[in-house]
């Protein structure tokens, strides 16, 4: 209508896309949380052991906390949780809070990728599984896992599988002098692991995460070692020579007790590339004591590589007029070199 003057009608008001309730820093702190252990993840949900060899021992599944947006959990994390920790069927609890982690295993999907891929946490063992034979192992990725494993600061297991079809000794000689543990095991005719005993030895009372290609045996390896685990297997491509991955994601499983210490294994699955892009050199060389100790005296930037001008390690290496230790110390700082290089 012409003339008309303007009423309320003709107002509108777009509300604010956040809503009128103020905002706050002030967050709850939470003292009713309970503590759980991190099994297992799967699209969001995360699978945690409540009360863990205590009375109360139970599973409950939850969802991260709004707070924790920026935050990923991830199999091995101690976390608190508040909300229904019963573990009845339809409950859903909240992880408010993931403790501080002692340790954290990475990679990254290549050299050149910044961004970090927290593979594990709070393991304080890696075990890496390769097979002799069939596919064909790849010391390369070895070197990979370990210098990953060392940057972490855990110890290195290197767990040899189908010794009946070839023998460990070139490996065995080329890891046991830089620190890595070595185990074999064979399959017999009935498709059972031996010797098991040697192999739960060495896990014993350790949180130890196993990584490997796929169709090494990793999984009928952690089926043999964990009586019902299920953990899927599958076969080696005669063309390609490598394995189908069979498990889609992590997760921690108690082993038996084994003269009167438990401990836990956290199978993930098969690994094609391992890029090592967050690993510094001076991490790497706190797994060698020795060298550290003589790097120091290294040019500012010396990258420790062979041909780096004026590098101590070349100058220790030729420091002894003793024929044995001059060997001995050359093997060392190749075995550094090695690693070293893995990095590129």
């Amino acid at each position: 209508m012409a003339g008309r003057l303007p009423d309320e009608s003709d107002f509108r008001t777009r509300p604010g896309k956040r809503g009128s309730r103020p905002r706050t820093k002030t967050r709850p702190d939470h003292d009713d949380a309970v503590s759980g252990l991190v099994t297992g993840v799967d699209r969001g949900r995360y699978t945690l052991l409540i009360d863990e060899d205590g009375p109360d021992e139970h599973t409950i599944s939850a969802m991260k906390a709004r707070e924790l947006t920026r935050q990923r959990a991830v199999c091995g994390d101690r976390v608190d949780v508040v909300g229904d920790t019963s573990g009845d069927e339809g409950s859903l609890a909240r992880i408010v809070r993931i403790t501080e982690r002692s340790t954290v295993l990475r990679r990254t999907a290549d050299d050149t990728d910044p961004y970090e891929r927290i593979v594990v946490a709070n393991a304080d063992q890696l075990v890496i599984v390769t097979a002799l034979a069939d596919p064909e192992p790849r010391t390369r990725m070895i070197d990979r896992c370990v210098v990953a494993a060392y940057d972490a600061g855990m110890d290195v297991l290197l767990c040899l599988t189908k010794a009946d079809l070839a023998s460990p000794d070139a490996l065995r000689d080329l890891y046991e002098p830089i620190g890595v543990s070595v185990v074999t095991t064979s399959q017999d005719a009935d498709g059972r692991i031996t010797p098991l005993e040697t192999v739960r030895a060495a896990l014993a009372g350790r949180t130890s995460v196993f990584v490997g290609h796929s169709g090494v045996g990793k999984s009928t390896l952690v089926n043999a070692l964990v009586p019902g685990a299920r953990r899927t297997t599958g076969v080696v491509n005669d063309v390609t020579g490598r394995g189908r991955q069979t498990s889609t994601s992590a997760v921690a499983l108690r082993l038996p007790e084994h003269e009167g210490s438990r401990g836990w294994v956290i199978d993930t699955p098969g690994v094609r590339s391992f890029g090592l892009a967050h690993v510094q050199t001076e991490n790497l060389l706190t797994a060698f004591d020795d060298l550290a100790d003589v790097a120091d005296g290294c040019p500012r930037g010396c990258t420790h590589l062979e041909g780096s001008p004026d590098c101590e390690l070349d100058a220790w290496t030729e420091g002894s007029e003793d024929e044995p230790t001059r060997a001995a110390r050359l093997a060392r700082v190749d075995s550094f070199r090695r690693l070293l290089a893995a990095r590129s």
